[in-house]
Protein backbone atom coordinates (compact mmCIF):
# COMPACT_ATOMS: atom_id res chain seq x y z
CA UNK A 1 0.00 0.00 0.00
CA UNK A 2 2.86 2.16 0.88
CA UNK A 3 4.88 1.76 -2.16
CA UNK A 4 1.37 2.12 -4.30
CA UNK A 5 0.77 5.61 -2.36
CA UNK A 6 4.31 6.80 -2.84
CA UNK A 7 4.81 5.75 -6.30
CA UNK A 8 1.18 7.80 -6.96
CA UNK A 9 2.97 10.63 -5.10
CA UNK A 10 5.78 10.94 -7.19
CA UNK A 11 3.96 10.57 -10.56
CA UNK A 12 2.02 13.38 -9.34
CA UNK A 13 4.90 15.00 -8.71
CA UNK A 14 6.24 14.56 -12.22
CA UNK A 15 3.29 15.69 -13.72
CA UNK A 16 3.37 19.04 -11.51
CA UNK A 17 7.23 19.35 -13.49
CA UNK A 18 6.06 18.30 -16.61
CA UNK A 19 3.41 20.99 -16.74
CA UNK A 20 5.33 23.58 -15.09
CA UNK A 21 8.07 23.38 -17.08
CA UNK A 22 5.07 23.20 -20.08
CA UNK A 23 4.26 26.43 -18.41
CA UNK A 24 7.26 28.05 -18.33
CA UNK A 25 8.34 27.28 -21.98
CA UNK A 26 4.90 29.22 -23.06
CA UNK A 27 5.49 31.88 -20.77
CA UNK A 28 8.65 32.22 -22.81
CA UNK A 29 7.07 32.21 -26.07
CA UNK A 30 4.93 34.94 -25.70
CA UNK A 31 7.49 36.86 -23.59
CA UNK A 32 9.66 36.70 -26.59
CA UNK A 33 6.78 36.82 -29.02
CA UNK A 34 6.05 40.13 -27.47
CA UNK A 35 10.00 41.85 -27.73
CA UNK A 36 10.14 40.71 -30.62
CA UNK A 37 7.07 42.35 -31.87
CA UNK A 38 7.92 45.49 -29.50
CA UNK A 39 11.28 45.68 -31.59
CA UNK A 40 9.81 45.62 -35.02
CA UNK A 41 7.48 48.39 -33.85
CA UNK A 42 9.90 50.92 -34.00
CA UNK A 43 10.74 53.35 -36.54
CA UNK A 44 13.17 52.79 -39.70
CA UNK A 45 14.67 55.75 -39.63
CA UNK A 46 18.42 54.75 -41.09
CA UNK A 47 19.20 53.83 -44.70
CA UNK A 48 19.61 50.10 -45.29
CA UNK A 49 19.93 49.65 -48.94
CA UNK A 50 21.84 50.06 -52.07
CA UNK A 51 24.63 52.57 -52.13
CA UNK A 52 25.94 51.94 -55.34
CA UNK A 53 24.65 50.92 -58.91
CA UNK A 54 24.74 51.89 -62.59
CA UNK A 55 24.20 55.45 -63.58
CA UNK A 56 20.23 55.75 -65.00
CA UNK A 57 19.76 54.43 -68.54
CA UNK A 58 18.26 57.07 -70.94
CA UNK A 59 14.86 56.90 -72.91
CA UNK A 60 13.46 54.24 -71.22
CA UNK A 61 9.86 52.96 -71.62
CA UNK A 62 8.49 50.45 -68.83
CA UNK A 63 5.19 49.09 -68.40
CA UNK A 64 3.57 48.15 -64.46
CA UNK A 65 0.91 45.90 -65.16
CA UNK A 66 -0.59 45.48 -62.18
CA UNK A 67 -2.71 42.21 -60.89
CA UNK A 68 -5.90 44.32 -59.41
CA UNK A 69 -5.61 47.99 -59.14
CA UNK A 70 -8.60 47.72 -56.43
CA UNK A 71 -5.46 46.21 -54.32
CA UNK A 72 -4.41 49.38 -52.44
CA UNK A 73 -0.60 47.06 -51.76
CA UNK A 74 -0.60 47.66 -55.74
CA UNK A 75 -1.55 50.85 -55.86
CA UNK A 76 1.02 51.51 -53.71
CA UNK A 77 3.82 50.19 -55.70
CA UNK A 78 2.72 51.41 -58.79
CA UNK A 79 2.77 55.36 -57.40
CA UNK A 80 5.75 54.68 -56.01
CA UNK A 81 6.96 53.49 -59.51
CA UNK A 82 5.39 56.41 -61.56
CA UNK A 83 7.09 59.02 -58.63
CA UNK A 84 10.29 57.22 -59.16
CA UNK A 85 9.87 57.11 -62.75
CA UNK A 86 9.80 60.69 -63.10
CA UNK A 87 13.12 60.93 -61.36
CA UNK A 88 15.45 58.71 -63.54
CA UNK A 89 13.89 60.46 -66.61
CA UNK A 90 11.75 56.81 -67.81
CA UNK A 91 7.66 56.71 -69.00
CA UNK A 92 6.45 54.39 -66.79
CA UNK A 93 2.46 53.22 -67.67
CA UNK A 94 0.31 51.10 -65.42
CA UNK A 95 -1.91 48.44 -66.69
CA UNK A 96 -4.86 47.04 -64.84
CA UNK A 97 -5.14 43.38 -64.25
CA UNK A 98 -8.57 43.40 -62.88
CA UNK A 99 -8.26 40.70 -60.41
CA UNK A 100 -8.54 37.70 -62.63
CA UNK A 101 -6.57 34.99 -64.34
CA UNK A 102 -7.71 36.08 -67.79
CA UNK A 103 -7.42 40.30 -66.90
CA UNK A 104 -4.29 39.71 -66.35
CA UNK A 105 -3.08 37.80 -69.33
CA UNK A 106 -5.06 40.33 -71.57
CA UNK A 107 -2.86 43.22 -69.49
CA UNK A 108 0.44 41.07 -70.16
CA UNK A 109 -0.44 40.88 -73.90
CA UNK A 110 -0.87 44.92 -74.35
CA UNK A 111 1.60 45.34 -72.32
CA UNK A 112 3.79 43.38 -75.00
CA UNK A 113 2.05 44.47 -77.55
CA UNK A 114 3.52 48.94 -76.72
CA UNK A 115 6.86 46.79 -77.44
CA UNK A 116 8.26 48.56 -74.03
CA UNK A 117 11.96 48.43 -72.55
CA UNK A 118 11.12 46.54 -69.60
CA UNK A 119 8.16 44.80 -67.79
CA UNK A 120 6.85 45.24 -63.95
CA UNK A 121 5.02 42.47 -62.73
CA UNK A 122 3.23 43.79 -60.02
CA UNK A 123 1.20 41.37 -57.39
CA UNK A 124 0.88 38.47 -59.02
CA UNK A 125 2.48 34.81 -59.71
CA UNK A 126 5.09 34.56 -63.18
CA UNK A 127 3.81 30.90 -63.46
CA UNK A 128 0.34 31.45 -64.06
CA UNK A 129 1.07 33.32 -67.42
CA UNK A 130 3.70 31.47 -68.39
CA UNK A 131 3.52 31.87 -72.43
CA UNK A 132 3.25 35.81 -72.26
CA UNK A 133 6.16 35.59 -69.78
CA UNK A 134 7.71 33.23 -72.24
CA UNK A 135 7.19 35.94 -75.00
CA UNK A 136 9.04 39.03 -73.33
CA UNK A 137 12.03 36.63 -72.47
CA UNK A 138 12.50 35.88 -76.54
CA UNK A 139 11.96 39.57 -77.09
CA UNK A 140 14.54 40.41 -74.29
CA UNK A 141 12.27 42.57 -72.71
CA UNK A 142 13.17 42.34 -68.60
CA UNK A 143 10.51 41.65 -66.19
CA UNK A 144 11.08 42.93 -62.53
CA UNK A 145 8.43 41.59 -59.72
CA UNK A 146 6.89 42.94 -56.86
CA UNK A 147 5.49 40.25 -54.73
CA UNK A 148 6.09 38.09 -57.43
CA UNK A 149 6.95 34.88 -55.40
CA UNK A 150 7.59 34.30 -51.97
CA UNK A 151 11.03 35.22 -51.76
CA UNK A 152 13.24 38.30 -52.67
CA UNK A 153 15.56 38.29 -55.70
CA UNK A 154 16.23 36.73 -59.26
CA UNK A 155 14.36 33.97 -60.15
CA UNK A 156 15.30 32.33 -63.54
CA UNK A 157 12.66 29.71 -63.43
CA UNK A 158 10.17 32.42 -63.81
CA UNK A 159 12.21 34.16 -65.58
CA UNK A 160 12.27 37.37 -63.31
CA UNK A 161 15.43 39.52 -62.82
CA UNK A 162 14.56 40.22 -59.38
CA UNK A 163 11.50 39.83 -57.19
CA UNK A 164 11.01 43.05 -55.05
CA UNK A 165 9.52 41.93 -51.80
CA UNK A 166 10.03 41.76 -47.75
CA UNK A 167 10.41 38.17 -47.39
CA UNK A 168 7.49 36.55 -46.25
CA UNK A 169 8.79 34.54 -43.58
CA UNK A 170 9.83 37.71 -41.72
CA UNK A 171 6.06 38.98 -42.81
CA UNK A 172 4.18 35.88 -41.41
CA UNK A 173 6.38 35.75 -38.52
CA UNK A 174 5.52 39.67 -37.89
CA UNK A 175 1.93 39.29 -37.93
CA UNK A 176 1.05 35.61 -36.39
CA UNK A 177 3.43 36.98 -33.36
CA UNK A 178 1.77 40.18 -32.87
CA UNK A 179 -1.59 37.66 -32.36
CA UNK A 180 0.16 35.95 -29.53
CA UNK A 181 1.32 38.74 -28.00
CA UNK A 182 -1.84 40.70 -28.08
CA UNK A 183 -3.89 38.08 -26.60
CA UNK A 184 -1.01 37.10 -24.03
CA UNK A 185 -0.77 33.39 -25.61
CA UNK A 186 -4.62 32.72 -25.79
CA UNK A 187 -5.12 33.70 -29.71
CA UNK A 188 -8.27 31.60 -31.43
CA UNK A 189 -6.87 32.17 -34.76
CA UNK A 190 -9.00 32.24 -37.99
CA UNK A 191 -6.50 32.81 -41.09
CA UNK A 192 -7.59 34.24 -44.46
CA UNK A 193 -6.11 33.36 -47.56
CA UNK A 194 -6.36 33.11 -51.70
CA UNK A 195 -4.91 29.83 -53.31
CA UNK A 196 -4.90 31.76 -56.37
CA UNK A 197 -1.34 32.96 -55.25
CA UNK A 198 1.60 31.13 -54.24
CA UNK A 199 3.27 33.53 -51.98
CA UNK A 200 -0.75 33.96 -50.46
CA UNK A 201 -0.80 30.34 -49.49
CA UNK A 202 2.89 30.52 -48.46
CA UNK A 203 1.83 33.07 -46.23
CA UNK A 204 -0.57 31.52 -44.37
CA UNK A 205 0.88 28.67 -43.80
CA UNK A 206 3.60 29.89 -42.00
CA UNK A 207 1.23 32.25 -40.27
CA UNK A 208 -0.46 29.07 -38.95
CA UNK A 209 3.63 27.36 -37.72
CA UNK A 210 3.88 30.13 -36.04
CA UNK A 211 0.47 30.15 -34.16
CA UNK A 212 0.44 26.14 -33.63
CA UNK A 213 4.09 26.84 -32.13
CA UNK A 214 2.19 29.10 -29.19
CA UNK A 215 0.93 26.38 -26.70
CA UNK A 216 -2.65 28.46 -25.49
CA UNK A 217 -3.44 29.65 -28.96
CA UNK A 218 -5.78 27.62 -31.52
CA UNK A 219 -6.29 27.72 -35.24
CA UNK A 220 -9.46 27.38 -35.65
CA UNK A 221 -10.22 27.78 -39.12
CA UNK A 222 -7.99 28.31 -42.84
CA UNK A 223 -10.20 30.45 -44.79
CA UNK A 224 -9.27 30.05 -48.87
CA UNK A 225 -11.48 33.10 -50.03
CA UNK A 226 -10.26 34.72 -53.19
CA UNK A 227 -9.03 38.31 -52.93
CA UNK A 228 -10.74 39.61 -55.30
CA UNK A 229 -14.37 39.02 -54.36
CA UNK A 230 -13.73 40.26 -50.64
CA UNK A 231 -16.16 42.47 -51.18
CA UNK A 232 -19.08 40.01 -51.97
CA UNK A 233 -17.55 37.19 -49.80
CA UNK A 234 -15.99 38.54 -46.69
CA UNK A 235 -19.80 39.83 -45.12
CA UNK A 236 -21.33 37.09 -45.30
CA UNK A 237 -17.99 34.49 -44.61
CA UNK A 238 -17.29 36.70 -41.29
CA UNK A 239 -21.18 36.41 -39.87
CA UNK A 240 -20.73 32.91 -40.44
CA UNK A 241 -17.70 32.39 -38.84
CA UNK A 242 -19.03 34.36 -35.64
CA UNK A 243 -21.79 32.18 -35.49
CA UNK A 244 -19.67 29.03 -35.91
CA UNK A 245 -17.07 29.92 -32.99
CA UNK A 246 -18.50 32.73 -30.94
CA UNK A 247 -15.88 33.87 -28.63
CA UNK A 248 -13.51 31.35 -28.98
CA UNK A 249 -12.55 33.55 -32.55
CA UNK A 250 -10.03 36.33 -30.81
CA UNK A 251 -8.43 36.77 -33.74
CA UNK A 252 -8.23 37.29 -37.80
CA UNK A 253 -4.88 36.98 -39.81
CA UNK A 254 -5.21 37.63 -43.06
CA UNK A 255 -2.64 37.44 -46.14
CA UNK A 256 -3.53 41.22 -47.64
CA UNK A 257 -5.54 44.14 -45.64
CA UNK A 258 -7.97 43.74 -48.58
CA UNK A 259 -10.31 41.27 -46.84
CA UNK A 260 -11.26 43.78 -43.75
CA UNK A 261 -11.82 46.52 -46.16
CA UNK A 262 -15.41 44.53 -45.89
CA UNK A 263 -15.69 42.60 -43.21
CA UNK A 264 -16.74 45.51 -41.02
CA UNK A 265 -20.46 45.75 -41.51
CA UNK A 266 -20.56 42.23 -40.38
CA UNK A 267 -18.95 42.69 -36.97
CA UNK A 268 -21.30 46.00 -36.91
CA UNK A 269 -24.63 44.01 -37.22
CA UNK A 270 -23.27 41.14 -35.12
CA UNK A 271 -23.30 44.10 -32.09
CA UNK A 272 -19.52 44.55 -32.23
CA UNK A 273 -17.62 47.95 -31.73
CA UNK A 274 -14.47 49.06 -33.48
CA UNK A 275 -12.07 47.58 -30.92
CA UNK A 276 -13.60 44.67 -29.58
CA UNK A 277 -12.13 40.89 -30.33
CA UNK A 278 -11.67 39.49 -32.96
CA UNK A 279 -8.79 41.66 -33.46
CA UNK A 280 -7.28 41.84 -36.94
CA UNK A 281 -4.08 41.79 -38.36
CA UNK A 282 -2.88 41.49 -41.66
CA UNK A 283 0.12 40.13 -43.16
CA UNK A 284 0.79 42.68 -45.86
CA UNK A 285 0.44 45.25 -47.31
CA UNK A 286 -0.28 48.41 -45.29
CA UNK A 287 -2.78 49.80 -47.24
CA UNK A 288 -3.97 53.59 -46.46
CA UNK A 289 -7.39 52.20 -45.85
CA UNK A 290 -5.99 50.15 -43.18
CA UNK A 291 -4.20 52.93 -41.73
CA UNK A 292 -7.21 54.71 -41.42
CA UNK A 293 -9.14 51.28 -39.73
CA UNK A 294 -6.10 51.15 -37.21
CA UNK A 295 -5.84 55.08 -36.35
CA UNK A 296 -9.48 54.86 -36.00
CA UNK A 297 -9.48 51.26 -33.94
CA UNK A 298 -12.02 50.38 -36.51
CA UNK A 299 -12.02 46.55 -37.11
CA UNK A 300 -8.46 46.54 -37.71
CA UNK A 301 -5.77 46.70 -34.89
CA UNK A 302 -2.50 46.01 -36.75
CA UNK A 303 -0.75 45.43 -40.22
CA UNK A 304 2.64 44.49 -41.15
CA UNK A 305 2.86 46.77 -44.32
CA UNK A 306 5.57 46.83 -47.24
CA UNK A 307 7.16 50.20 -47.30
CA UNK A 308 4.66 50.34 -50.37
CA UNK A 309 6.43 53.82 -52.05
CA UNK A 310 10.29 53.12 -51.36
CA UNK A 311 9.32 49.66 -53.23
CA UNK A 312 8.18 51.53 -56.07
CA UNK A 313 11.30 53.26 -56.08
CA UNK A 314 13.29 49.87 -56.15
CA UNK A 315 11.87 48.24 -58.55
CA UNK A 316 12.66 50.95 -61.14
CA UNK A 317 16.55 50.94 -59.88
CA UNK A 318 15.89 46.89 -59.80
CA UNK A 319 15.25 47.35 -63.68
CA UNK A 320 17.59 49.78 -64.11
CA UNK A 321 20.43 47.31 -63.03
CA UNK A 322 18.56 45.35 -65.19
CA UNK A 323 19.47 47.31 -68.34
CA UNK A 324 22.96 47.76 -67.73
CA UNK A 325 23.10 43.69 -67.08
CA UNK A 326 24.56 44.29 -63.53
CA UNK A 327 23.41 42.22 -60.44
CA UNK A 328 20.37 42.44 -58.67
CA UNK A 329 20.68 44.97 -55.66
CA UNK A 330 20.74 42.71 -52.89
CA UNK A 331 18.40 44.79 -51.03
CA UNK A 332 15.37 43.27 -49.00
CA UNK A 333 13.48 45.65 -46.55
CA UNK A 334 12.88 44.83 -42.83
CA UNK A 335 9.54 43.45 -41.35
CA UNK A 336 7.39 46.54 -39.67
CA UNK A 337 4.25 46.18 -37.33
CA UNK A 338 1.80 49.03 -37.47
CA UNK A 339 -0.40 49.62 -34.63
CA UNK A 340 -2.87 51.99 -33.16
CA UNK A 341 0.43 52.90 -30.52
CA UNK A 342 2.61 53.90 -33.67
CA UNK A 343 0.44 54.23 -36.73
CA UNK A 344 1.72 57.24 -39.34
CA UNK A 345 4.89 57.63 -37.05
CA UNK A 346 7.74 56.24 -39.42
CA UNK A 347 8.15 59.94 -41.00
CA UNK A 348 7.10 60.68 -44.69
CA UNK A 349 3.91 60.25 -45.60
CA UNK A 350 0.97 59.28 -42.30
CA UNK A 351 -0.94 56.57 -44.10
CA UNK A 352 0.73 54.13 -45.66
CA UNK A 353 3.93 52.91 -44.16
CA UNK A 354 6.80 55.37 -46.15
CA UNK A 355 10.30 55.28 -43.47
CA UNK A 356 11.99 58.07 -43.54
CA UNK A 357 15.28 57.13 -44.34
CA UNK A 358 15.49 59.10 -47.20
CA UNK A 359 15.01 56.70 -49.79
CA UNK A 360 14.49 58.99 -52.63
CA UNK A 361 17.52 60.75 -52.15
CA UNK A 362 19.81 57.65 -52.29
CA UNK A 363 18.23 56.03 -55.30
CA UNK A 364 18.37 59.48 -57.00
CA UNK A 365 21.83 59.82 -56.03
CA UNK A 366 22.74 55.98 -57.60
CA UNK A 367 21.43 57.15 -60.74
CA UNK A 368 23.15 60.56 -61.25
CA UNK A 369 19.79 62.20 -60.60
Amino acid sequence: MTRAVNFARAALAAACLLAFAGGAAADAFVDAAKAKVAKLAAAKTQWDGPTSGPKAAANKTVVFVAADMNNGGIVGVSKGAEEAGKAIGWTVRVIDGRGSVSGRGAALNQALALKPDGIIVGGFDTTEQKVAFGNASKAGIPLVGWNAGPKPGPDAGAGLFANVTVTADDISEAAALWAVADSDGKAGVVIFTDSQYSIAIYKAKAMEAVIKKCGGCTVLSFEDSPIADSATRMPGLTTSLLQRFGARWTHALAINDLYFDFWGSALKAAGKKGDDLPHAVSAGDGSEAAYQRIRAKNHQSATVPGPLNLQGWQVIDEMNRAFAKAPWSGYVPLAHVVTAANVGGDGGDKNIFDPGNGYREQYKRIWGR
